[in-house]
């Protein structure tokens, strides 16, 4: 509430609008999970919120996609729209709006505006000659190619000539500017301001592309039917249009705009802050208060995409992990505005340390000795001491501390505060040693202020965590016994430490984050990446081949020959791989060398029973590789006869396992 009127805060945040994409990665989960953060943390700390997030539906790329497919592109984009709420609703994002710029609302409103542009002379009419890049939907001069390609995403652009219809950004260049030096909050972090007004508004701007005549899918210019609007007029106002703006109810509009951030990718900085500010201002409406450009989430320095092959699915994360964990990670690691590396090493280590031994420690030992001590029952506080004094006052400091990084999009920073409860806490525990309190009577009012202390410690840290991790203050709420509603809000934070009822049974539940076995998770995921990679060309691949032979170089020295170890092995046992209808799985034995596994293709020469117990000749120092899930160590020598036939090589009799070929 306001402390002046009484009246509610409002807090507009928005997302972009994705592109309706089939390939959706944790990068895509970073930027939700910041805005969806933020939404929660206002709602807790009393703000009026409306977050929007949506789908970006029209252009070439999805005309392309859906003529590819063998469909329209409605219904293109209606599946895959499908698949992006199902992982929002895994990752817990709790918009309040979703708009499609496929939305019949938002149409009618977009052909409004363009109209309204068009009458007052900020678009005209012209021929666009020029570079298009259509994954990225820009336009781009010949001079800001870079190597003849997209200086965005690098790919190839193309040559387009058509009639279109042009918006006038250079008559606002020098408002802009002006603009944002007067406002240095409006684009966040700084260094992104200086990169627009350097790279882009100083050298000058071109008028800005707004319809294109070639491409169908998209919003009719209702004046001239056979253009459509370009998709970035489209999609930038979809922040507006979502609130009613330009429909026949305006109340969301009115209350809401303008917006308080909009929380975008710093490579659509640009657009959100050049093109979209610009155009605002020729409407006469205010711009948004802040326009805020994070970074990436990499992987080895590389921003995550499909055709970099680098991309980490969100849905395993969250089935393996817990979406809670992969939100808390996301919001912890890395600097939010900078570049984050991601790594899954790094995201275990994080769970283990901060919400396994930490936080799930912290409240285990404090349920488990309230109920050996206490029956179970929350014991009321006696006089305090020193240790104690200092452990309250820092909770009592929490919150404000993390409300000021927070509201400043430095979650990380407001999640160490909140673990630097988390910590003293666990120290308190070894310093007051509960469990020498409990051996006497006498000290048995010392130890009611201790778990006391601990209990609305843990209530306190429960409540602050909410806004990263939805589902975890519940069930440490269920092991507190706290069910009053009114102890689980950010209202119940603010004034005095102790707020919990004495008396209240604590119920011991499962631990909230199990310790992980960091080296197992990581060998079972690179099985598991090695298992969706396309079969590898089997080495006996050429053999089914009957006129075609490898080809060798002419001469190789005696040296190159020998780094091939080839030596005879016994079949100890032979199966059929269920993954693959053409290899076979053999155990063999090489005498003193041991025994090793290697798949061989020729499941359709021998059948395995008959292969029992008879030597063949395998090059044993080859790389181990992955077949259809299962490690290979090896490869078995073989040859076609004269049919066609495949022969595996074998020696004759006398001769032990394990001897050397050469």
């Amino acid at each position: 509430m306001c402390e002046h009127c009484g009246e509610k805060k409002t807090f507009y945040i928005t997302t972009p609008i994705y592109y309706p994409s089939d390939n959706l990665h944790i990068g895509h989960a970073y930027c939700s999970t910041a805005a969806d953060s933020m939404a929660r943390f206002k709602r807790m700390t009393g703000y009026d919120t409306y977050f929007l997030t949506g789908t970006d539906e029209h252009g070439q790329k999805i005309e392309r996609k859906a003529k590819d497919k063998g469909v329209t592109p409605q219904a293109y984009v209606d599946n895959i729209v499908s698949g992006i709420k199902d992982l929002w609703k895994l990752m817990d994002i709790s918009y309040d709006d979703f708009i499609r710029t496929t939305d019949e609302r938002h149409v009618k409103s977009v052909q409004k505006i363009f109209k309204q542009l068009y009458d007052q002379g900020d678009i005209y009419k012209g021929e666009y000659e020029g570079w298009y890049c259509t994954p990225c939907e820009s336009f781009w001069t010949e001079l800001q190619l870079k190597d003849g390609k997209c200086p965005d995403c690098g790919r190839p652009v193309e040559k387009t000539r058509e009639e279109s219809y042009f918006f006038k950004l250079n008559k606002y260049q020098d408002w802009l500017i002006q603009y944002i030096n007067d406002h240095p909050e409006f684009i966040q972090p700084a260094s992104r301001a200086n990169e627009m007004i350097n790279n882009f508004l100083k050298p000058g701007l071109n008028d800005l592309c707004v319809s294109r005549t070639s491409i169908k899918w998209g919003i009719p210019v209702d004046f001239d039917p056979k253009h459509t609007v370009y998709v970035w007029l489209d999609a930038l106002t979809n922040y507006i249009t979502a609130l009613g703006y330009g429909s026949g109810d305006q109340h969301l509009f009115d209350k809401y705009w303008p917006a308080d951030v909009h929380l975008v990718g710093k490579e659509i900085v640009r657009f959100h802050t050049i093109i979209w500010p610009i155009m605002l201002h020729a409407l006469g409406l205010p711009l948004p208060k802040q326009v805020f450009g994070h970074g990436w989430l990499v992987i080895d320095g590389k921003k995550m995409g499909k055709s970099v092959g680098n991309v980490v699915d969100p849905v395993v994360l969250c089935d393996r992990y817990s979406s809670d964990a992969v939100r808390y990670f996301l919001m912890r690691e890395m600097p939010f505005g900078s570049d984050g590396e991601f790594t899954l090493k790094s995201m275990l280590m994080r769970i283990n340390a901060d919400l396994a031994n930490d936080l799930g420690n912290l409240v285990s030992r404090t349920v488990a000795m309230i109920e050996k001590y206490f029956d179970g029952k929350v014991p009321a506080y006696t006089t305090l001491e020193d240790v104690d004094r200092a452990l309250w006052t820092l909770a009592e400091e929490t919150p404000e501390a993390v409300e000021k990084q927070v509201n400043a999009f430095q979650f990380s920073n407001g999640l160490q505060e909140i673990w630097k409860l988390v910590g003293e806490c666990n120290k308190y525990i070894d310093t007051t040693q509960p469990w020498v309190l409990g051996r006497s009577e006498e000290t048995k009012p010392r130890l009611q202020t201790v778990l006391y202390t601990l209990a609305e410690c843990v209530r306190r840290v429960a409540v602050m965590i909410g806004f990263v991790m939805p589902r975890t203050p519940e069930r440490i709420f269920a092991q507190l016994g706290v069910e009053d509603e009114a102890l689980k809000t950010w209202q119940s934070l603010i004034g005095k430490f102790a707020v919990l009822p004495a008396g209240i049974t604590v119920h011991k539940g499962e631990a909230l984050f199990p310790r992980l076995d960091v080296q197992k998770e990581l060998e079972r995921d690179a099985k598991q990446a090695e298992e969706k990679k396309p079969e590898a060309p089997k080495q006996e691949k050429k053999a089914e081949k009957k006129h075609e032979e490898p080809e060798f170089p002419e001469e190789i020295t005696i040296d190159t020959f020998c780094q091939s170890k080839m030596q005879v092995g016994r079949v100890l046992e032979c199966f059929k791989v269920e993954k693959s209808k053409k290899l076979l799985q053999f155990r063999l034995s090489f005498g003193k060398d041991g025994e090793r596994t290697i798949l061989s293709g020729i499941a359709q020469w021998y059948k395995p029973e008959d292969l029992v117990g008879k030597q063949i000749v395998a090059v044993t120092n080859l790389k181990p590789r992955s077949i259809a899930g299962e490690e290979s160590h090896g490869m078995i020598l073989s040859a076609l006869d004269d049919s066609g036939n495949l022969r595996l090589m074998s020696v004759g009799e006398g001769v032990e396992d394990g001897a050397i070929i050469g």
